[in-house]
């Protein structure tokens, strides 16, 4: 049964410049204030190997990566992006309404089949490669790996359908209310399809009515991906991603003082209190909390700023959050750990992570209540435990659910799990430099192997495998009689 065979008149691919994750437009915003001529690569990674496209799927992908030159900014959506998020300027939303992608200069596909028969079913590797300003390539990741998932399912894996999506995203909403959650729709980049998407938004969005009329105390807050804010009218959810960190420690070739550069441009480029969630686990959590403790320089104390904490050839040096219009006025001396409202868990031991920060905080002498948005793998299950230890912990938890909404289907023949791609793009380089990730857990460290040990020996980085961090397996396997998620749903 060919998957797409019930879908109505939805557009196939990627049509939208907002059908992307918010984070992406932020970062694309700081990097235009400060870094616009930096040049960088990515590159794609499957981390489920044993899926490969074949022919027909690649030659699929590639007619819609050519299609992304001709997607722009609407006057619509330029309106909504000036009503909704308030944090853009104007500078960058001129730039955004006549910003194009050039597929046609800017990616390189590849296929290479295993065993070439000439034929359409012929498996093989895909390789994607990005290359140019990062101003101008930075929202390729989003479109590229959800048409690489469209792809996959339309041609590879096609025995399933899109019945009972939208009432299975209103079911996992409605408990996940009645538990209490506060989350958001995360699942852009792995969702099955647009149509897909379009009915777990459609879903959660009744759970959220029916949640509110029967007073449960969870809430349905909002979705990463601007497109399906706009359409459905919820917020757009989002901050900063590992790109931002990994791109400044890149250019500077500074991993010892990577996270506070980066923390100081975010802030110098939103102000304090705006975007207010950071990220810990690029470089290691344990690395990233030397730079939250850190004083954010201010008139007062810029005369004996650090300047490692520069990055050369940028653009403009970060204002102090009280030079902007959104300043506290204050000349007080604060930490970046004090002016973010919170920190995102997205490797690792989650359970670890949150006595990690309880501990930190305490150290800090910082008594306000902050939040923790958890974000990796999540399901139902894992939500209300996660909540329990962050509450316990005088956290404020919320999370950002995706996989387990946008690609949680079973084969029509079986009812066997038809499990997603685990498929990423991660920057490869910037200004010739090498670019990496390490995070919390061994099976996500990113780019290349030479520059990732020499960090971790900068950095003294103790290894950490995570029980759970297996990423070829993340959401289960073909031979599964059924996923956690039919489960919990009966």
């Amino acid at each position: 049964m060919v998957g797409n065979a019930n879908s109505q008149a939805l557009p196939e691919g990627v049509f939208s410049i907002l059908d992307t994750d918010l984070y992406k437009l932020t970062m694309q915003c700081a990097i235009l204030k400060y870094l616009p001529d930096v040049h960088v690569t990515y590159a794609f990674t499957n981390r489920t190997p044993h899926m490969p496209l074949n022919r027909a799927a690649f030659q699929w992908l590639r007619d819609q990566i050519e299609k992304l030159a001709n997607v722009s900014l609407t006057p619509e959506e330029l309106s909504y992006l000036q009503a909704t998020c308030p944090y853009f300027n104007q500078t960058y939303l001129r730039f955004l309404t006549s910003f194009r992608l050039q597929p046609s200069k800017q990616v390189r596909a590849t296929f290479t089949p295993r065993e070439d028969n000439g034929s359409q079913e012929d498996v093989g590797d895909v390789q994607l490669d990005v290359g140019g300003r990062w101003l101008d390539t930075i929202l390729y990741e989003i479109p590229l790996l959800a048409l690489t998932s469209e792809a996959y399912f339309k041609f590879c894996d096609r025995d399933w359908t899109h019945k009972d999506q939208e009432s299975r995203a209103y079911d996992k909403g409605c408990k996940l209310l009645q538990h209490g959650c506060i989350f958001s729709e995360f699942g852009s980049r792995r969702r099955r399809d647009y149509r897909t998407h379009d009915l777990v938004i459609q879903g959660l969005q009744r759970a959220a009515a029916d949640g509110q009329a029967r007073r449960w105390k969870g809430k349905f807050s909002g979705s990463s991906n601007v497109h399906f804010a706009m359409k459905y009218g919820i917020p757009p959810v989002g901050t900063v991603a590992h790109e931002w960190f990994m791109g400044i420690a890149s250019i500077t070739n500074d991993y010892e003082h990577a996270n506070e550069t980066a923390l100081r441009y975010w802030v110098g480029c939103f102000g304090e209190g705006v975007l207010g969630i950071a990220l810990t686990d690029t470089f290691g959590t344990p690395t990233f909390l030397k730079a939250f403790k850190r004083t954010m320089p201010t008139p007062a104390n810029s005369v004996v700023d650090d300047k490692k904490t520069l990055i050369p050839g940028a653009a403009s040096p970060p204002l102090p959050p009280m030079d902007r219009e959104s300043s506290r006025g204050s000349s007080e001396e604060r930490s970046y750990a004090q002016i973010f409202q919170g920190v995102r868990q997205d490797s690792g031991s989650p359970l670890e992570f949150v006595k990690i920060m309880r501990d930190f905080y305490d150290s800090e002498g910082i008594p306000e209540k902050k939040t923790i948005v958890f974000s990796d793998s999540l399901d139902i299950e894992l939500c209300v435990e996660y909540m329990h230890a962050a509450e316990e912990a005088g956290f404020q938890p919320t999370f950002g659910v995706g996989t387990f909404l946008t690609n949680d289907f079973i084969h029509e023949a079986n009812g066997q799990k038809s499990v997603p791609l685990n498929i990423v793009i991660k920057l490869s380089s910037a200004n010739g430099h090498p670019a990496i990730k390490i995070s919390d857990n061994i099976g996500k460290n990113t780019g290349d192997s030479r520059t990732v040990h020499k960090v971790k020996e900068t950095l003294g980085y103790i290894e950490k495998q995570w029980a759970n961090g297996d990423e070829t397996s993340r959401w289960g396997s073909a031979d599964n009689e059924a996923t956690r998620a039919n489960v919990q749903k009966q």
